[in-house]
């Protein structure tokens, strides 16, 4: 799983993107005795990418910067999952931006294929 995690992060770096943090859920949950399968959150962004969707709805901007989700099944089989710009549009009520959307879409597409291959 932290494979997977440092993949991604490290296709974020290289183009671009900055990792503002990395919350290990699973390792601060065994601090407080619970046991949590491998869960790792990396949050995300670039003004350049992140500003554009912002003046689309400024209300957008409590769902930035934006997060990846890695964790394991309890069938060892690790995820990567993500809020897609679709989902974002919809709670925000983002109209007339789908240039931008599109464009984030495809970002998120390309990490998330990139991390997991």
């Amino acid at each position: 799983m932290s494979m997977t995690a440092d993949k991604l992060a490290g296709l974020l770096e290289s183009k671009g993107m900055t990792i503002f943090t990395r919350v290990k859920h699973s390792d601060s949950a065994k601090k407080v005795g619970v046991e949590l399968r491998p869960t790792e959150l990396i949050i995300f962004g670039n003004p350049k990418v992140g500003s554009p969707l912002m003046a689309c709805n400024q209300s957008v901007a409590i769902d930035l910067p934006q997060k990846a989700l890695i964790m394991e099944d309890d069938q060892g089989e690790v995820w990567l999952v993500y809020n897609s710009p679709s989902y974002l549009a919809a709670r925000h009520h983002i109209e007339g931006c789908d240039k931008v959307l599109s464009k984030v879409e495809g970002a998120l597409a390309n990490f998330a294929k990139g991390a997991t291959q």
